[in-house]
C-alpha cells in the first residue's frame, strides 16, 4: 500500500477556479482539505461538493496561521500543498506518486508554470517551489505572507533531505491581469507586507518579496531600491538570487534607467554568464539608448544561450521568439526589411501565436497598397486554412486599415461561427470603406437600441448616408443620436458633419476637445481611404484651429499614409515652423524624395540627422538618396551625350 496522500488549500471567492484545481488531483490524492477564510460566493459549497473536507478560518491578515489549520486537519502521510488558481499538470500524475515512494526524502521542489498577462493572450515563467512534504506535526508554515515551510523542516530536521522534482509540474493562473485585479491582490500583498516589516525590519526574504510587489504595483525606483539592499546582503547561492538580480533589471528599465538596469546586467553575467534574461534585457536597455550593435549582440547572444535552469524562472521566448523579434525591429531600424522578415517570420516559428512578429510582417509587406502581393506571400509562409487564423489576420488587416483584405478573411469565416454584434458592425464598417453601402446598411439595420454598441452602429449609418449626400438621412438619424444624449465633442462633430453638407461661403468654426479631434482623425483616415481628401479638407476649415494644434502631427501622418504627399508637405511646413522635430524632418525629406526633389530631400535628411544624430534611419534614407540621385545624374549624361551624338555627328557627304 502507497504513501496517502493530503491536498492542502486555503481558499477565498475561488468558485470561477476551485473545480479545475480540484479535478486537476482526482485519483492522486487521498484526501482534500480546504480552509476557507471567508468566501462570500459559493467556494465552500463546490468544494464541498467535490469531495473536500471543508473547515473555516477568521482571516487575520496571517497566510501561515490559515495553511497550518490545514495541516493539522491532515491525515496523509505527504503534504501537497496548491492554491485555488492553479492545477497539477495531468502529465505529472504518475511522476507525483512515484516521488512519494521514496523513503530518504524529507519535501521536493517541483516545477511551478505561472502565467502572465492579459486574457487571451499571456507568456509563461517557469519556476521552483516547494510544494511537496512530509506530514509531520513540528514542520508548520511561518510569516504572514509569501509564507515559508522548507527552511521550518531544516531547523527541526537537521538532516532533512530535498529534492528537484522537474517532472512533477503545476499551472498557476493567478497572475493574469484579470486575476490580479479581481483580489487586488497588489494592495493585499503590500498592505500586509509592510506590516511584517516593521515587526521584521532586518528579515531579508521578507525584503525581497517586498521589492517585488512594489515592481508588480509600478513603484518601479522603490522597488530597485529594496531589492538592491537584498541583494547586497545575499549570498549568490541562494535559490532567489538569479530572480533578485532580474527584478533589479526589470526595475531600473521599467523605470527608464536604462544605463543602471545595465550596470546590475554586467554583475549578474559575472555570477549567472548562462542567464538568457539578463542578455535579453540587456539587449532592450542598449536599445533604449539607440546602441543597436550592442543590443543586437546581446540577443544573439540570448538566442544562443542553452536551456535555462528552473530556478532561473526564465521568462518564456528570452530565448526564441522574443529576443529574434527585437532583432527584426533592429534590422527594420536600419531599413533591411529582408532581414528583419526573416527574423519576424523565425520568431513566428518560434512561437506561432506570438502576433507581434506578424502584425510587423504584415506591416512591411503593405497590405492596404499591396493586397493581393500580401495575401500571396502570407499564403506561403502561414497556414490560414483554420477559421481562427482567418479571423486573426482579419482583425490585424483591420487594425492596419487593410479594410479590402479584412473584408475578404473576415467574409471568409461567415457560416464557421456564429459573427458577434461587434463583428458585424467591423463587417459593416469594412463594407462602407469599399463603398458597399447597401450592404453594409442591411448589417446597420439590425441594431437596436438595447445593444451596447448601437450609438456606434447608428453613427456608422450616418456616415455612409452622408458619403452618399443623402442630407435629409443624415439629419434624421444625427436627432436619433442626439435624443440617446452625446457629449458636447460628439455632437459638435455631427455638427461639422452636418454642416459640411451645407454650401456657404462663410461659416462659424467649432470647438472641439480631445475626444471630439480622435474621432475627427477616424473620419479623416476613413476619407482618405475613399479617396475623398476634399471632403476631410471641408471639415477642417469648420474647426477652430487651436484646437488642432497638439494633433498636427497626426494629421500629417494620415496625409501621408494615404498618399497625398503635397497636403503633408505643405502641412510638415507649417508644422517644422515651430516645431524643430527629426522626425519631422525626416518624413518631410522622404516626401521631397517622392516627388523627385532630391535636394529638398537632401536638405530635410540632414536638419534630421542634426536633431537625432542617433537614428540609422536617416543616414541610410540619405546614403539611398545619393545613390538615386547619382543613377539619375548618370542617365541624364548618358541621354545628352547621345543627343549630341545624333545632333553634331558629320555626314557622310560632308567627311568625303
Amino acid at each position: 500500500m502507497g504513501n496517502r496522500i493530503s491536498l492542502c488549500m486555503i481558499v477565498k471567492n475561488e468558485a470561477d477556479n476551485i473545480r479545475r484545481c480540484l479535478a486537476s488531483v482526482k485519483g492522486v490524492v487521498d484526501e482534500i482539505i480546504v480552509v476557507d477564510t471567508g468566501s462570500n460566493d459559493t467556494t465552500p459549497q463546490v468544494a464541498l461538493e467535490l469531495g473536500a473536507k471543508v473547515y473555516h478560518f477568521e482571516w487575520n491578515d496571517n497566510f501561515s496561521d490559515a495553511r497550518n489549520l490545514s495541516l493539522a486537519k491532515a491525515t496523509g502521510d505527504w503534504i501537497l500543498f496548491l492554491d485555488a488558481d492553479e492545477e497539477l499538470a495531468q502529465e505529472s500524475k504518475d511522476a507525483l506518486l512515484k516521488r512519494t515512494d521514496e523513503q530518504n526524502v524529507e519535501g521536493y521542489f517541483i516545477r511551478i508554470i505561472n502565467h502572465i498577462g492579459k486574457d487571451g493572450w499571456t507568456e509563461t515563467c517557469p519556476d521552483l517551489v516547494f510544494r511537496l512534504f512530509r506530514n509531520r506535526p513540528e514542520y508548520r508554515f511561518h510569516g504572514a505572507i509569501h509564507e515559508q515551510i522548507a527552511d521550518v523542516i531544516l531547523e527541526r530536521n537537521k538532516q532533512a533531505v530535498y529534492c528537484i522534482a522537474e517532472e512533477i509540474i503545476i499551472v498557476h493562473y493567478g497572475y493574469v491581469d484579470s486575476q490580479i485585479d479581481k483580489k487586488d491582490k497588489k494592495n493585499r500583498n503590500l498592505s500586509i507586507i509592510q506590516k511584517e516589516l516593521a515587526k521584521k525590519p532586518g528579515d531579508n526574504l521578507l525584503k525581497y518579496h517586498y521589492g517585488v510587489e512594489l515592481f508588480r504595483a509600478e513603484r518601479y525606483l522603490e522597488a530597485a531600491e529594496i531589492l538592491v539592499q537584498v541583494a547586497n546582503h545575499t549570498d549568490p547561492n541562494t535559490i532567489y538570487f538569479p530572480k533578485l538580480l532580474r527584478y533589479i533589471v526589470l526595475s531600473y528599465y521599467s523605470a527608464g534607467e536604462p544605463n543602471k538596469a545595465l550596470e546590475v546586467i554586467r554583475q549578474g553575467i559575472q555570477f549567472f554568464p548562462n542567464y538568457a534574461d539578463l542578455y535579453y534585457y540587456g539587449g532592450l536597455s542598449h536599445l533604449e539608448l539607440k546602441q543597436y550593435m550592442k543590443a543586437t549582440e546581446f540577443f544573439l547572444q540570448a538566442v544562443a544561450l542553452p536551456e535555462q535552469p528552473s530556478q532561473y524562472a526564465s521568462f518564456a521566448g528570452v530565448r526564441g521568439f522574443r529576443s529574434l523579434y527585437q532583432l527584426g525591429r533592429i534590422a527594420e531600424s536600419f531599413l533591411n526589411y529582408e532581414e528583419a522578415l526573416r527574423y519576424y517570420l523565425a520568431s513566428l516559428r518560434d512561437n506561432p501565436n506570438f502576433l507581434p512578429a506578424l502584425e510587423n510582417i504584415i506591416q512591411i509587406l503593405e497590405p492596404r497598397k499591396n493586397p493581393e502581393y500580401t495575401k500571396e506571400c502570407l499564403e506561403k509562409v502561414l497556414d490560414l486554412s483554420s477559421p481562427q487564423a482567418r479571423f486573426i489576420m482579419s482583425n490585424i488587416f483591420f487594425n492596419q486599415k487593410a479594410y479590402r483584405l479584412a473584408l475578404e478573411f473576415l467574409e471568409s469565416t461567415s457560416g464557421t461561427t456564429s459573427a458577434s454584434a461587434e463583428i458585424l458592425l467591423r463587417k459593416a464598417f469594412c463594407l462602407i470603406q469599399q463603398r458597399r453601402f447597401l450592404e453594409a446598411l442591411i448589417i446597420l439595420s439590425e441594431y437596436t437600441p438595447a445593444s451596447p454598441i448601437y450609438p456606434l452602429a447608428k453613427f456608422n449609418e450616418l456616415f455612409c448616408f452622408w458619403l452618399q449626400g443623402k442630407k435629409r438621412k443624415v439629419q434624421m438619424i444625427a436627432g436619433e443620436l442626439r435624443a440617446l444624449g452625446l457629449t458636447e465633442d460628439t455632437d459638435n462633430v455631427l455638427k461639422l458633419l452636418l454642416r459640411s453638407q451645407e454650401k456657404r461661403k462663410t461659416f462659424r468654426k467649432i470647438p472641439l476637445g480631445q475626444d471630439g479631434v480622435n474621432l475627427l482623425l477616424d473620419i479623416t483616415g476613413r476619407l482618405l481611404d475613399l479617396n475623398e481628401p476634399e471632403r476631410a479638407n471641408e471639415l477642417y476649415k469648420r474647426v477652430v484651429p487651436e484646437c488642432l494644434v497638439d494633433r498636427k502631427w497626426d494629421i500629417i501622418r494620415l496625409y501621408h499614409e494615404y498618399g497625398y504627399l503635397e497636403k503633408a508637405a505643405e502641412l510638415l511646413q507649417e508644422y517644422l515652423a515651430v516645431n524643430h522635430n527629426g522626425e519631422a524632418y525626416f518624413l518631410l525629406g522622404e516626401i521631397y524624395r517622392e516627388l523627385g526633389n532630391f535636394v529638398g530631400a537632401d536638405q530635410n535628411y540632414r536638419y534630421a540627422i542634426e536633431q537625432d544624430p542617433d537614428q540609422p534611419r536617416y543616414y541610410i534614407s540619405q546614403i539611398r538618396l545619393y545613390e538615386s540621385w547619382r543613377e539619375k545624374i548618370a542617365e541624364e549624361s548618358v541621354a545628352r551625350e547621345h543627343d549630341g551624338e545624333f545632333f553634331n555627328k558629320p555626314s557622310e557627304e560632308g567627311s568625303q
